[in-house]
């Protein structure tokens, strides 16, 4: 008697490429579900579909899921597009990144610019050579980007027949060699009376002309002199004090110049104080329409509970009116006492130790640090340094000249 095949024959093993097997047929249930694929018969069919397959095909074989995969590379898993990394264990699957086993590999470049500052200006930087003052940079957001055109040297507006090249000027300021300058002219980093210069050519009056580098104006009268003054304590802001106490002249050399000082500060006040005897510049500073930034450190008894600062940046009523700083930031803080840097742009007398008063927290010590782009930095007590030109164009340009 013939004897009925039996389930899971060589034509329905779950072997190396079994699928079905004998119940692959009309009306039978399907075989062995722990690896499927095509049998027999439906391989001969190049038309036919595969039957889907829970791992991806090797290397080779023109059977498994997706679109067969090249000889010698992995077949790209069902659902997705990417291809599978071929790296050492631990790199990222990321196509074109690189890295270490066990380490996420890094991308090669990336197209994407930081967030932050602004780039500085490509190429020579003026006043790069002085050896006195702190390099500040250019002066970000103030100066126009160069035009597309320009008229002839002898055409533009700012031309003068009988003044000098521009190079020259721009030379003989100390803003770099005259071969370095023509290439920030030519650059379109150089402005005159507000109208970008790009022709070499050019001839300006030195005695008129408003020239700017980056943004920083190029002070062009030498008779015109600024210094930084670190004000001890117990020192009076004046030039000569009729009870006979200590004051700015003190610390001056007898040289007959004459100088003013830019704002004041009170006795017990330290920092720094600027001196000019350009009287414009001395009277743009203090004046309030300018609102030229001044920043403190001060130290008080703490702790300082929290909602000071906030009260502070709102606004506090004082006698004379509501007084607010443009900044709070505590700095440091020791067991009873508190230190904070505080930055406004008010000028009113005695206006940083009243605010501390008016939230209980009476001021100990006050130094000035910083007034506009001028810092004191590491500057000795009592001691008087010049300021570079870069630091005097900074300045010259806080307040528009």
């Amino acid at each position: 008697m013939k004897q009925p095949p039996r389930s899971g024959g060589r034509g329905g093993q779950s072997g190396r490429s079994g699928g079905a097997g004998s119940g692959h047929g009309k009306g039978q249930p399907p075989g062995n579900a722990g690896r499927s694929g095509p049998s027999r018969s439906s391989r001969q069919d190049k038309f036919s579909k595969p039957a889907p397959s829970n791992k991806p095909a090797k290397p080779g074989n023109p059977t498994g899921p997706g679109k067969p995969a090249r000889a010698g590379k992995p077949a790209r898993p069902a659902g997705t597009g990417k291809p599978v990394n071929s790296g050492k264990p631990g790199q990222s699957g990321k196509a074109g990144q690189s890295g270490k086993p066990g380490q996420p590999g890094k991308p090669f470049s990336s197209s994407k610019p930081k967030q932050g500052r602004p780039p500085a200006q490509k190429g020579p930087k003026p006043f790069g050579n002085e050896r006195f003052g702190k390099d500040l940079g250019p002066v970000r957001g103030k100066h126009r980007p160069r035009r597309p055109t320009a008229p002839p040297a002898d055409q533009s507006d700012v031309y003068d027949p009988e003044g000098v090249r521009l190079q020259k000027v721009l030379a003989s300021a100390g803003v770099a060699s005259r071969r370095v300058c023509e290439e920030l002219i030519s650059a379109g980093r150089v402005e005159v009376d507000g109208q970008v210069v790009t022709e070499l050519g050019v001839r300006v009056n030195p005695q008129t002309a408003e020239i700017h580098v980056d943004g920083i104006r190029v002070q062009l009268d030498e008779t015109m002199t600024y210094y930084v003054f670190n004000k001890p304590k117990g020192v009076v802001s004046s030039m000569e004090d009729p009870e006979g106490r200590r004051c700015i002249s003190d610390y001056l050399k007898k040289s007959g110049e004459r100088l003013f000082h830019v704002g004041r500060l009170d006795v017990a006040t330290e920092g720094l104080l600027l001196l000019t005897n350009d009287g414009e510049l001395a009277n743009r500073l203090t004046h309030p329409s300018y609102e030229v930034p001044k920043t403190y450190l001060v130290k008080v008894r703490g702790p300082m509970p929290h909602g000071v600062g906030a009260q502070m940046r709102a606004g506090i009523e004082l006698d004379d009116g509501i007084a607010k700083v443009d900044s709070f930031k505590l700095v440091d803080s020791t067991p009873g006492h508190v230190l904070v840097e505080v930055e406004l742009h008010s000028g009113r007398n005695r206006i940083v130790r009243r605010m501390f008063d008016a939230v209980g927290h009476p001021v100990e010590r006050l130094v000035r640090i910083k007034i506009g782009p001028i810092q004191l930095g590491d500057q000795r007590q009592g001691t008087i340094r010049a300021l570079g030109r870069q630091e005097v164009g900074h300045l010259l340009a806080t307040v528009g000249m």
